[in-house]
C-alpha cells in the first residue's frame, strides 16, 4: 500500500490599496491590477476609483482604489511581489520617508484576520484608520469585515475616521481580470511526443492549485515492445492505451475534489484515435474505431483543448534530452505522421474549443516570460 501525501496550498484573502498621482492615472491602476492578477492571485472585486488631494504635500490629486485578492502567497512573499510590481511599472522608491508623487503605490491593508509585526511588514496597515482614501474604497468592498485590532467593522471605522479631506468617486471603472481557473473548469493539454505537454500541465497545476490528470504511459508493458516490433505490438498497445485512458479520465473527472475545482490533464482521449490511425492496419483500425466511438460518448469534454506545436527538429532534441531508452529510435517521419493526425483532428472537430500554441521558439520551463506568454494566450482565448 502506498501513502500519497498531498500538499495543499492555502488560499488566503488580502485587501490591497492602490494609489497613483502621476501620468495616466487610470492606466496606472489598471496595469497594476493586471500585474497583480498575473503575479499574486485572483482579483475577486475592485472598488470604485476615489479622487483625493495629495496627503501631506502639495501636488496633483491622487486616484485611489482597493481590491480584494485571493492568493496562495504568504505575507512576506506577497509584499515582496508587490514591491517588484511597483518597480516593473516604473516606480522609483526614495530613501526618504517623506510623502511624494507616486506613479503607483501598492499597500497591504488586511491579510485575512491576521495581525503581523515583522521587519518588512505590519498588517493591518498601521495608518489605514487615519486615511479616508484607504478606508472609503475598502469599505465599499469589505464593509462588514472586522478590523483585527480595532475589533470594529470597516464601515464603522470609516464613520469614525477623523480625516476630513474631500473625497469623490470618478465615473471611470476598472476592469477585473478573469483568471484561467475562473474561466475554465477543465483544460486538456495535448501535443506530439516531446512537445512539453506534461511539463506545462504540471506547471499550471502547481500555479493554480489545480487537480492534475497525467497519462500513465510509463506503466504500459506494451510500449517498450512496440518501439522494438511495431507490427506485432501495435494493436495490443493501442487497445491497452484506450482502455487505460478511458478508465482514468472517467474516474478522475467524475470525482469531486473538495479543494480543487480546476482540472488540467496532459492528454485527451482522442489522442488514442490519432495514434491508432498511424500505427494500425485498416482492418485493425476499423475494429478499434468501434470501441473508441462507444467510449468517446461517455467522456467529459474539456472546456479548452490546447495543442502545443513543436517543430520536428525540436521534438527530436527534447526526446533525446529526456532520455527514455525506448524512445531513442523514434524517427522524424513517425513524429510528422503524428502531427498530421493531430492537424486533421483539429480541422474536423466542431464541438471542441481548440487553441493551437506554437512553442517551437519558447522555453517556458526556464523562461518566465515565455511561460506567461502561454498563460496569457490561454486566458485571453475566446
Amino acid at each position: 500500500m502506498f501513502l500519497q501525501i498531498v500538499t495543499l496550498k492555502i488560499q488566503r484573502i488580502t485587501y490591497l490599496s492602490l494609489g497613483t498621482n502621476q501620468g495616466n492615472k487610470l492606466e496606472n491602476l489598471q496595469r497594476a491590477i493586471d500585474a497583480i492578477a498575473e503575479e499574486v492571485g485572483s482579483v475577486l472585486s475592485i472598488a470604485s476609483i476615489y479622487e483625493t488631494a495629495s496627503w501631506g504635500f502639495d501636488s496633483d490629486n491622487f486616484y485611489n482604489t482597493c481590491i480584494k485578492v485571493s492568493t496562495y502567497l504568504p505575507p512576506e512573499e506577497l509584499i515582496a511581489r508587490l514591491l517588484e510590481i511597483e518597480k516593473e511599472l516604473g516606480r522609483v522608491r526614495k530613501d526618504s520617508n517623506e510623502y511624494a508623487d507616486r506613479l503607483i503605490d501598492l499597500d497591504i491593508l488586511l491579510f485575512d484576520d491576521e495581525i503581523i509585526f515583522s521587519k518588512n511588514l505590519i498588517v493591518p496597515h498601521p495608518r489605514m484608520l487615519e486615511r479616508k482614501f484607504a478606508l472609503a474604497p475598502l469599505a465599499e468592498i469589505a464593509n462588514t469585515f472586522i478590523h483585527p485590532i480595532e475589533k470594529k467593522q470597516i464601515g464603522i471605522c470609516l464613520k469614525n475616521c477623523s480625516d476630513d479631506s474631500e473625497i469623490s468617486i470618478i465615473e471611470e471603472k476598472l476592469t477585473r481580470p478573469v483568471s484561467i481557473a475562473e474561466k475554465y473548469n477543465y483544460i486538456a493539454i495535448e501535443g506530439n511526443i516531446g512537445a512539453g505537454k506534461t511539463t506545462l500541465a504540471n506547471m499550471m497545476s502547481d500555479e493554480f492549485n489545480a487537480k492534475i490528470v497525467l497519462e500513465r504511459f510509463a506503466d504500459n508493458p506494451f510500449l517498450p515492445k512496440f518501439y522494438k516490433d511495431e507490427e506485432r505490438y501495435a494493436f495490443p498497445l493501442e487497445m491497452s492505451f484506450l482502455a487505460d485512458r478511458y478508465q482514468q479520465l472517467s474516474d478522475d473527472l467524475a470525482q469531486f475534489d473538495l479543494f480543487k475545482n480546476f482540472i488540467v490533464s496532459d492528454y485527451y482521449i482522442f489522442k488514442s484515435l490519432i495514434f491508432a490511425q498511424v500505427t494500425l492496419h485498416n482492418d485493425e483500425y476499423k475494429l478499434y474505431r468501434k470501441m473508441f466511438d462507444l467510449m468517446y460518448k461517455e467522456i467529459v469534454k474539456p472546456d479548452l483543448y490546447v495543442y502545443l506545436y513543436q517543430n520536428t527538429e525540436r521534438l527530436l532534441k527534447n526526446i533525446q534530452k529526456r532520455g527514455r531508452e525506448y524512445e531513442q529510435d523514434i524517427e522524424a517521419a513517425y513524429l510528422e505522421k503524428i502531427h498530421d493526425g493531430y492537424t486533421n483532428f483539429i480541422k474536423t472537430q466542431q464541438d471542441l474549443n481548440i487553441l493551437v500554441i506554437d512553442v517551437s521558439e519558447l522555453d517556458f520551463v526556464n523562461n518566465k516570460v515565455d511561460y506567461k506568454t502561454i498563460l496569457n494566450q490561454i486566458k485571453d482565448y475566446n
